[in-house]
């Protein structure tokens, strides 16, 4: 069965949804100067990642003080309703959170938002980023060696119940659709369960990601791999996406683009534009993307068209 992600009829360029994940949760502010910390700073990150030719804006908040991540309403609304007020982008919010969270901080800005479109992890996995400080013996602050060293015996949380919770306080509940984000095989066949059970409806929108410690490794043959799983499990039910940390970003999304799929950037993902090259901005790692898309004879899919692939209720429909 041939997947929503297929080239189309001949001649006619394919679409892709670039999405970028302007700040996350894993990078802390001694690994470099150019994440975005403040509201003003994680606006305007997000405005120039769009004009830069972001469809999707992915984004989680950060104490304005010393940048560690926090699930508080406010911070969120001091900035979604900039970013929204200032481009057309799909905004697309965090339940993932961060270690430590309750799965009611992590729904505490969904909740009052009301997105187009949430992030939702398909299972409970290690997640390590200890070693990621390695190289730093100088901290910004007293939080963060300990926050990334926390992770050597932490699990993130996704179990079914939680995953269903989600589903149903944000799906059913505000008409959120979901980024499914998969760190290895059994979430894929995890996010099957749900559509199957029709908590879920197609068509899924599908990020596999690769090359953090505890997920599926950065390989071109584990790509593959998950692709076909992907397309055995969901036919063309779904748009498929990829997300490869660290140095790994560049090279593994552009491969899944060639193969039929769409593409996430930005410094959740990697603080670095090439090799040993820390990315300035989230608009460089946009703007790099999308001239490697331009030169495989692809477009980058507009918010509008983004909106229609993935079946979004409107950025009219939100709450901010």
């Amino acid at each position: 069965m041939a997947s929503v992600q297929d080239p189309g009829p001949r001649g006619k360029r394919r679409k892709v949804i670039v999405t970028c994940a302007v700040t996350g949760s894993v990078h802390t502010p001694s690994m470099t100067p150019h994440l975005p910390i403040t509201p003003d700073e994680i606006a305007q990150e997000s405005i120039a990642a769009a004009e830069a030719g972001a469809s999707v804006i992915h984004l989680h908040a950060r104490d304005p003080q010393d940048g560690r991540p926090t699930p508080d309403p406010a911070v969120f609304m001091q900035f979604l309703p900039r970013i929204k007020q200032n481009c057309d982008a799909v905004i697309n919010i965090t339940t993932g959170g961060s270690l430590g969270m309750s799965i009611e901080d992590r729904l505490a800005a969904p909740l009052l938002a009301k997105p187009e479109l949430c992030s939702l992890n398909m299972g409970s996995m290690n997640f390590g980023i200890f070693h990621a400080g390695a190289k730093i013996s100088d901290w910004k602050h007293d939080w963060e060696k300990p926050y990334i060293e926390k992770t050597r015996d932490v699990i993130v949380s996704n179990t079914f119940n939680q995953i269903e919770t989600f589903i149903e306080r944000l799906g059913k509940g505000c008409g959120t659709r979901f980024e499914c984000e998969c760190y290895d095989v059994g979430h894929l066949y995890t996010l099957a369960h749900f559509l199957d059970r029709k908590l879920l409806e197609p068509p899924l929108f599908v990020q596999t990601i690769f090359g953090v410690l505890g997920g599926i490794g950065a390989h071109p043959s584990h790509l593959s791999h998950m692709r076909e799983t992907a397309d055995r499990l969901f036919g063309s039910d779904y748009h498929w996406s990829i997300l490869a940390a660290g140095k790994h970003q560049m090279a593994l999304v552009t491969m899944g683009a060639t193969m039929g799929g769409n593409v996430r950037v930005g410094l959740e993902d990697s603080i670095y534009l090439g090799p040993g090259e820390l990315a300035k901005s989230n608009a460089d790692q946009v703007s790099k993307i999308s001239r490697i898309l331009a030169e495989l004879s692809l477009d980058v899919a507009s918010p509008a068209e983004a909106r229609a692939m993935l079946k979004l209720k409107g950025g009219d429909m939100v709450a901010f």
